[in-house]
C-alpha cells in the first residue's frame, strides 16, 4: 500500500464515499532519472518498474482500479467502465460506480479533479494550456452533470508549473485572452514576446464560466509548483531537456 505520507490527500469537502489522491515522486520502485514513483509507460523508463509502482497505487485505490488513459491534450472525455482499458485515447474521464478509478497523469499540467454532491459521480481532466483553451474543463464538467443530474459540482486542483515558472509565447496568451478577456490578468510581459502565465488561475476561470465556483487546492503558491518543488514532484520542463525524460505522477479520484 502506497504510505500516506507519499500522497496528497486533498484537502476539500467532498462527499462521503468520494476518494482521492494525487502522487508525488516519492515511493516507488524507479531509478534516476525517474526515481522513484514514476507511473507513465511511455517515457523510457524500466517497464518492470513502471508495472510495479502502478500496482502499489492500485492497492491503495483498491478495489477501485486505476485506469491510465493516452492523454493527447485535447478534450475527450470518455466514460469509464470496469472493463475499460489502460490506453483508452481521452484527457478526461467521468466514473459513476465502485470498481475504477478516474486517473490523470501529469508532470507540469494541471489536473483537475471534480466531484458530485451527490457522491454518485466524480471526475478527472488533463488540463495543460492546449486544453484548457480548447475546452477540457467545460465538456468534463458536461459529461459529469450528464451524468449525475441537478448539483453542485467541487474541484481540486492538483500540482503543477508555477506561475514564476511557466513561460510562454505570445501566441499562448492570445489564445487564452481570445476565450476570455478576463485570462490577460493572468499573464505577466517579459519581453521578446514571452510572458509569464498563471496556469491553476487560467484553469479557475474556466470552472468558473461553467459555474463551479467550489474549487480547493491549488491556489498558485510555491508549494504547488512542480518545477521549483524538485525533490517532491516530477517535471517535464525542468528535467526533460537535461536528462532526456521525467517521470510522471498520478492524480486519482474514485467512489468507494
Amino acid at each position: 500500500m502506497l504510505p500516506a505520507a507519499d500522497a496528497i490527500v486533498p484537502d476539500w469537502p467532498a462527499p462521503p464515499g468520494v476518494r482521492a489522491l494525487f502522487t508525488t515522486r516519492v515511493g516507488g520502485v524507479s531509478v534516476a532519472p525517474f526515481d522513484s514513483f514514476n507511473l507513465g509507460d511511455h517515457v523510457r523508463d524500466e517497464p518492470l518498474a513502471v508495472a510495479g509502482n502502478r500496482e502499489r497505487l492500485a492497492a491503495f485505490t483498491s478495489p477501485a482500479r486505476p485506469v491510465f488513459l493516452q492523454q493527447v491534450h485535447g478534450t475527450q472525455v470518455v466514460h469509464l467502465a470496469p472493463d475499460t482499458r489502460d490506453g483508452t485515447v481521452a484527457d478526461a474521464c467521468v466514473v459513476q460506480s465502485p470498481g475504477v478509478a478516474a486517473t490523470i497523469m501529469v508532470a507540469d499540467c494541471l489536473p483537475v479533479l471534480f466531484a458530485h454532491a451527490s457522491g454518485t459521480v466524480v471526475a478527472a481532466a488533463h488540463a495543460g494550456w492546449r486544453g484548457l483553451v480548447e475546452g477540457v474543463i467545460e465538456a468534463t464538467a458536461l459529461a459529469l452533470r450528464d451524468a449525475a443530474g441537478e448539483g453542485e459540482v467541487m474541484a481540486w486542483l492538483g500540482p503543477c508549473i508555477g506561475p514564476k515558472a511557466f513561460e510562454v509565447g505570445a501566441e499562448v496568451c492570445e489564445a487564452f485572452v481570445a476565450v476570455d478577456h478576463q485570462a490577460a490578468a493572468h499573464f505577466w510581459p517579459l519581453g521578446d514576446g514571452k510572458f509569464l502565465a498563471d496556469l491553476q488561475a487560467l484553469a479557475r476561470l474556466r470552472l468558473q464560466a461553467v459555474g463551479i465556483t467550489n474549487v480547493h487546492g491549488n491556489d498558485g503558491s510555491p508549494a504547488w509548483c512542480t518545477v521549483t518543488q524538485s525533490s517532491r514532484f516530477f517535471s517535464h520542463r525542468r528535467d526533460a531537456a537535461v536528462l532526456g525524460s521525467t517521470g510522471r505522477m498520478a492524480a486519482c479520484i474514485w467512489i468507494g
